[in-house]
């Protein structure tokens, strides 16, 4: 059993979580947790009208925007995944966002992107590598349990992206 993706081809931002969380894989809704910020930050950095719940996450596909995970194992916390499991993910990962190329891949949280890229240090927002034609940009991770960044931080940070995904401001190229 895995998370079902919410994408489409056409997106702006596909946002990418390291993992399933346990009771996002039991809800069957990505970001699921009363403790997560994700939908918060996604209303006040720009990219939906209102606060959404997670179980609206469909409708951020009006908003050009898709969600998806790296690894489809669900877990209580990412450090429980081993480095394999990002190595195997990775190629299918790839083809997911060859397939849909979304302007922008937003990786949730540093591990993934640095696991996936083998990159030792990873730089927050955009960075200077890309997936095909889709630009890459690492945010913080929305998660109850990251408490290095506050609200006001994370929408900072989201908004930096928005900014740069909004049709009057296409990515620059690589």
């Amino acid at each position: 059993m895995s998370l079902p993706d919410v994408i489409d081809t056409g997106l702006r931002v596909l946002f990418c979580g390291i993992n399933p969380g346990l009771q996002a894989l039991a809800s069957g809704h990505h970001f699921v947790g009363r403790g997560n910020r994700f939908w918060p930050v996604m209303h006040l950095s720009g990219f939906t009208p209102r606060l959404m719940a997670a179980q609206e996450s469909t409708s951020l596909l009006r908003h050009g925007c898709g969600l998806t995970t790296v690894v489809e194992r669900a877990t209580a916390r990412e450090d429980q995944l081993a480095p394999d499991e990002y190595r195997a993910a990775a190629a299918g990962f790839a083809r997911k966002v060859a397939r849909y190329a979304p302007a922008f891949v937003a990786f949730l949280g540093k591990p993934a992107f640095a696991a996936l890229t083998g990159q030792k240090r990873v730089a927050w927002g955009r960075q200077s590598v890309t997936m095909g034609p889709s630009a890459i940009w690492v945010l913080p991770n929305p998660s109850g349990r990251n408490r290095s960044f506050t609200l006001a931080q994370l929408v900072e940070a989201y908004r930096e992206l928005w900014i740069a995904a909004s049709p009057d401001h296409p990515p620059p190229s690589a």
